[in-house]
This record gives C-alpha cells, structure tokens and sequence, in this order.
C-alpha cells in the first residue's frame, strides 16, 4: 500500500531568515550576524541560506525589507496629519525595538516594503495642494526628526554620565540651561515626541 504524499511547505523563507537574523542582531547587536550564525539557529547548513538570501548584503537587505513591514499602517486615517502621525509613531517604535538598525542598515538596499511605506506616505497627501516638491520636503524633513528623535533618545538610555553638566549648572553660571534642560523637565513631558511631530504638519497645513 503506498503511502500518499503530503505538501510540505519548505523549512527556509526569505522573510524566516530575516526573522531570525533580527532576533540575533536584537539580543546580541547587529555584529553578530553572519551567514553561518543565522543558519545555525535555524539548524540548516550555510549553503542552505544560499538560495534566498546571496550576499551579506542581501541578507542585510532582506532585515531592512522586515523592519520596514513594521512600520506599514494596515490602512490610513482619512486625515493626512493623523496618518503622517500614526506612520511617524510606528517607526519611532520600530527604531526603539531595534536600536541597532541605526547604523547597521544606512546602506541597505531598499526593497519593497521600503516602496511600500513611501508609497504609503504619498498617499496620505494626495488630497492635499502641496505640489511633488513640497511633500517629498515635508516626508524627508519628517523622516529626519523622527530618525534624530530616536537616536536621541536612545543615547540618553545608555546611561551617559552627567554628574560634570549637573555640578556646573548647579553653580548657577548658566541660569538658560537651567531653566531650559533642567526647570523644564520637572513637569512631564511624555508627549514631546508628538508634538515635535505636529510642529513639522502645521508648518505645512496652509498647502491642504
């Protein structure tokens, strides 16, 4: 009696192995990443690897392409702002789980989820009177704070010490960075983020 064949779906994927080779870069930063360390966690042999994914670069191309689904909107707010808003958000909070991807993905190549999320972004302006030029400024403008945002902040969680800044303050010879760095920041200020955010849309709302 023979036995009746069964569809398999294939152990490796493309999208598998970019799964695996963030996991590595997130708990062990990006240096450990190689051909032959992703293809130990997923116990295959190294030229297993070679069918999907051809280079490091490809590899590295292939963890951008993931990263970039994760700042994808399943669908946009009928408001341009909100939805330049929510898309800004999710890519805060992509850079804030991968905090290694700062650096490490600068010369990725670009793949489709990339096109995706630009193409997404164009849409939640294409009601608006801004011309070609002018949301191309505002995405790249915004592109760049949120970037410079997050690289921020995650500079200011690695512990930095600032005893030396404190005692100078604290001999009172300079009272603006007193009241700007130090006054300031005795009422909370969890929201900076979105409204660093909405200073960058209102300069450009008198084009909706």
């Amino acid at each position: 009696m023979s036995k009746q064949k069964t569809a398999t779906k294939p152990r490796l994927t493309r999208e598998r192995i970019a799964e695996t080779a963030l996991a590595v870069a997130d708990s062990e930063g990006f240096e450990a990443v190689s051909m032959r360390r992703i293809a130990d966690e997923l116990n295959v042999g190294t030229m297993s690897l070679y069918y999907y994914v051809k280079t490091k670069d490809d590899l590295v191309a292939a963890m951008d392409d993931a990263l970039m689904g994760e700042v994808l909107l399943p669908s946009l707010p009928k408001s341009w702002r909100r939805a330049l808003t929510e898309i800004a958000k999710k890519t805060y909070a992509m850079y804030v789980r991968h905090p290694w991807s700062f650096m490490a993905m600068i010369s990725a190549q670009p793949g489709l989820n990339a096109m995706r999320h630009m193409e997404q972004c164009l849409e939640a302006l294409a009601d608006t009177r801004m011309t070609a030029r002018e949301k191309l400024t505002l995405l790249t403008t915004l592109d760049d704070f949120v970037f410079g945002y997050a690289l921020r902040a995650g500079a200011a969680n690695t512990g930095v010490d600032r005893k030396f800044a404190k005692a100078q303050i604290a001999t009172g010879a300079f009272p603006r960075l007193k009241e700007a760095f130090v006054d300031a920041r005795a009422t909370p200020d969890d929201d900076r983020f979105e409204r660093g955010v909405k200073a960058l849309l209102d300069a450009a709302k008198e084009r909706n």
